[in-house]
């Protein structure tokens, strides 16, 4: 007969003098941001009509915690306004977003501690809500006719009624948005490229990648040509890009810094994202489909050359919307 041993009494005190072990091998999630690889997309371009002389490449940007390039921005963001006090404890860190940005705010608001709310687009993807819920935000949507700049001018609102309460982060005018790929995503690109890249691609959105991410590049290679992607008009929506002309345009945007505007059509975008995830392996989001239509366009014109895009998130985030269907 077997008889059990009594539990083992584990007092609070006991684990107030313990000390974790030190593994050299361990890391925290925030380290994770960034250092994502960059995809040699080649072989995909020639069979599409690209010059053998010509490479076509992608970051891979949803291997960032939280699955898209937004969490940079996002953590650059949270981290100044720490160290300037503008976030402090008890208040709620306010947003607009379309999804990425929201979602990586709630990721790090869970980690460290601080309430977290966002303002979406009532008519953004179920996977997208559910993400920040997931991750503990509250969220508040807008009308959906409105857009992204419906959203924003909500959370402006809820803000002036309540500025005492709120840190609102404005990443569509935050400084640190732009810094974040300036300090990042461009020394990767340029030292995953060995220097060699020709032309970047990039959409526009809070425009905050490409912005950060271009001035780096120039600032190391002036030749380098910056292509700046969005919708071809104001009806051709492509969740995570802004048609500029009629939008209310960031305040971190450099309106010169951009060597050509190259407008994609919805469809061409979502064309692209069902390409690229059956004859390429790549399940991504409908930006990143935009980018490397843009991409693919700007290579065919090169008979040798070096072209870098990024892929912002994946697809996992518009499975209800019927696209891969």
């Amino acid at each position: 007969m077997l008889i059990a041993e009594p539990p083992v009494q584990i007092r609070d005190a006991d684990w107030a003098v313990a000390e974790a072990p030190a593994l050299s091998g361990a890391t925290s999630l925030l380290d994770q941001i960034g250092n994502t690889p960059l995809l040699d997309l080649s072989d995909f371009a020639h069979r599409l009509g690209v010059a053998a002389g010509v490479g076509v490449y992608a970051k891979a940007e949803w291997m960032n915690p939280g699955g898209s390039v937004k969490a940079r921005a996002a953590l650059r963001i949270i981290e100044d306004a720490e160290k300037s006090g503008k976030l402090a404890p008890g208040k709620i860190l306010i947003d607009s977003s379309s999804g990425n940005t929201g979602i990586a705010y709630a990721l790090i608001g869970s980690l460290k501690g601080f309430e977290v709310h966002l303002v979406m687009p009532s008519n953004v993807s179920r996977e997208r809500k559910a993400l920040v819920k997931a991750y503990g935000a509250t969220l508040i949507e807008s009308d959906p006719l409105e857009g992204s700049d419906g959203a924003i001018r909500t959370v402006r609102k809820l803000v002036s009624e309540h500025p005492e309460r709120y840190f609102y982060a404005d990443q569509y005018n935050n400084d640190a948005n732009w810094r974040a790929h300036y300090t990042s995503t461009g020394p990767e690109i340029w030292q995953q490229s060995d220097g060699r890249i020709t032309h970047f691609v990039a959409g526009l959105g809070t425009t905050g990648t490409f912005t950060g991410t271009g001035r780096y590049l120039k600032d190391r290679k002036p030749a380098v040509e910056l292509i700046a992607v969005q919708p071809e008009d104001e009806l051709s929506v492509i969740e995570g890009l802004k048609h500029l002309p009629t939008a209310i345009t960031p305040g971190i945007y450099d309106d010169k810094l951009a060597d050509e505007q190259l407008p994609v059509a919805a469809e061409a975008a979502w064309e692209m994202t069902r390409r690229l995830s059956t004859k390429a392996g790549l399940f991504v989001g409908f930006s990143s489909g935009a980018a490397v239509a843009a991409a693919i366009e700007v290579a065919k014109r090169l008979e040798s050359g070096v072209v870098v895009t990024l892929l912002p998130d994946d697809g996992s985030k518009y499975v209800s919307l019927g696209i891969f269907d």
